[in-house]
């Protein structure tokens, strides 16, 4: 009975070790704390497939208990006044530092698009609210925060929309004089898919003929920009990587236009894209656009085109080449009027390459950019800020992004 209880003893622990490890780069700090965290997501994602596999509830639906589980309630406090408000008809919270300088001095703006694949998040998410906080206070700035409507419930281009009509409503003159901001001061960031939409309405705003009022600064957090490639030498890299592995963001992606589990399939195989894509393929080709220390051991493989019989997959497939999807796909044209842009990139995430490959290509065409690379960084790691999944990464790229826009904004 004792040699059993041990040999059951001891095959528990090895299956919770087997489970809970994973492999982390050296360059990363704090490691057991980033083993014990990915853990959670882990098991979560394992629980919500399970969900789904018996038809109890779909998988971003489980997921979504990780958004549920950081909101707060978006209260003022001595420094920040905070009120949650629908901009043409879209909700956003709303901070506005209470202390004022000398004068009726104008202030800078931020409008604050949270990641989450599209699919997850929330502006209420407390790691946002913090961080919001934060830049109205310590830049005196106006921090519009974007409830953007979320897939699978909205594809497609509906968060786009949403944010979109924010953005053009908040950069009407007589609602930017409501708020006490100067129209020359406003910058638009995001992180992941915040990312992502954030420089498809910077690249959409510039197309407007008779916008007046012009962004001065996109911050683009670790942003994923494109999907016709999803086998870059980051992703083939960072496969199985925290906190992002490839199956989740190729799920990601897959649910931002249908809920066609036939689409992830492909998806997962790198064989989605439509033929009309083709002509598009110049634009993610990484042996150009990555710098030579990223190619590795890699080699560049275009992606399949495939001819779909199936109008359920037809759809979605042509819909990734749209660049309000992916911005990285746009001629070179559309980039030279864009804001000047501070994008933050880490060594060990699968989006890696799109932030690089977008810095090169926004630098050719003339944008000032700053791009600052963290070496042992991790997706998602500005956002670990705060107990019990603080790092101390999480506080430095909160540190220089705010110094960025300080001296930038």
């Amino acid at each position: 009975m004792r040699l059993r209880n041990i040999i059951l003893f001891v095959a528990f622990c090895s299956f919770t070790a087997y489970y809970v490890y994973e492999p982390i780069p050296e360059e990363i700090e704090e490691k057991w704390k980033l083993i014990l965290t990915n853990c959670f997501f882990k098991t979560l994602s394992h629980l919500a497939e399970l969900s789904e596999s018996l038809g109890l509830k779909d998988y971003m639906g489980v997921m979504y208990f990780i958004t549920m589980i950081e909101n707060v309630v978006p209260v003022s406090d001595e420094w920040v006044e905070v009120t949650e408000e629908r901009l043409d008809g879209v909700q956003v919270v709303l901070y506005q530092p209470k202390r004022r300088g000398g004068g009726a001095e104008l202030r800078r703006a931020v409008i604050y698009l949270h990641g989450g694949g599209w699919c997850l998040g929330s502006a209420k998410m407390s790691p946002y609210d913090l961080l919001a906080r934060e830049l109205a206070n310590k830049l005196d700035a106006v921090v519009l925060s974007v409830e953007y409507r979320l897939a699978p419930a909205h594809h497609f281009p509906v968060p786009f929309e949403d944010v979109y009509r924010v953005v053009k409503h908040f950069l009407q003159r007589e609602v930017l004089d409501q708020y006490s901001v100067d129209p020359e001061r406003i910058a638009i960031s995001g992180d992941s898919a915040g990312g992502n939409l954030a420089a498809a309405v910077a690249q959409q705003l510039q197309k407007e003929p008779k916008q007046q009022v012009h962004l001065k600064a996109q911050m683009l957090i670790y942003p994923v920009l494109q999907a016709l490639d999803l086998n870059t030498p980051s992703y083939q890299q960072n496969w199985h990587m925290p906190i992002l592995p490839r199956r989740l963001m190729v799920r990601f992606w897959s649910e931002y236009f249908t809920s066609n589990r036939a689409f992830f399939r492909a998806m997962m195989a790198n064989t989605h894209n439509h033929p009309d894509s083709s002509q598009l393929l110049k634009f993610v080709n990484w042996s150009i656009f990555l710098p030579e220390i990223y190619h590795r051991k890699y080699n560049y493989s275009a992606p399949a085109m495939v001819e779909r019989g199936d109008k359920g997959m037809d759809g979605p497939s042509r819909s990734l080449a749209d660049p309000r999807a992916s911005p990285l796909l746009v001629p070179d044209a559309d980039l030279h009027s864009l804001p000047k842009a501070y994008v933050l990139t880490c060594e060990y995430d699968v989006l890696r390459d799109d932030g690089i490959m977008y810095v090169t290509r926004l630098r050719a065409a003339g944008v000032e950019v700053t791009h600052e690379h963290y070496e042992g960084g991790f997706h998602g790691a500005m956002m670990f800020s705060v107990w019990p999944t603080d790092f101390l990464i999480a506080h430095r790229m909160i540190d220089n992004y705010t110094r960025w826009l300080k001296e930038n904004l």
